[in-house]
């Protein structure tokens, strides 16, 4: 299974988790059967509210699940229809944040509970 992590800049598992996804500089993506590290370029981070397009963000990468502290909900949606899941991050790394995806601890984004701009305003779940 492979995940996806935003990030501020690439320190590996040490990397602290951003965030914002549609506005994140990058993402670590961590294959958690093979224990290997992918860096992506975010290729949609400068965007309007609402336009989002994370898959394209992903520069074509495959991944199973998003690990994230803020999502919009056009993107949520967006990331749901193309069959992915997406949880919400612990305030830390992605190696804290691992653990607690794998025993099951990080709950799962909804429609709903999503942030409601990019200006960390009303609405924001987290």
């Amino acid at each position: 299974m492979k995940v996806c992590f935003p990030v501020l800049e690439n320190q590996g598992l040490e990397s602290q988790v951003f965030r914002h996804f549609g506005s994140a500089p990058g993402f670590v993506v961590v294959d958690l059967i093979t224990n290997e590290i992918t860096a992506i370029n975010n290729s949609d981070q400068i965007h309007e509210h609402g336009a989002c397009n994370p898959v394209a963000g992903l520069g074509g990468h495959r991944v199973d699940a998003i690990v994230v502290g803020g999502i919009g909900g056009g993107a949520l949606h967006k990331l749901n229809s193309s069959g992915l899941r997406v949880f919400q991050a612990n305030e830390g790394t992605i190696a804290e944040n691992i653990l607690l995806f794998k025993t099951n601890k990080l709950p799962e984004y909804m429609p709903g509970h999503t942030c409601g701009g990019h200006g960390h305003s009303q609405g924001c779940s987290h």
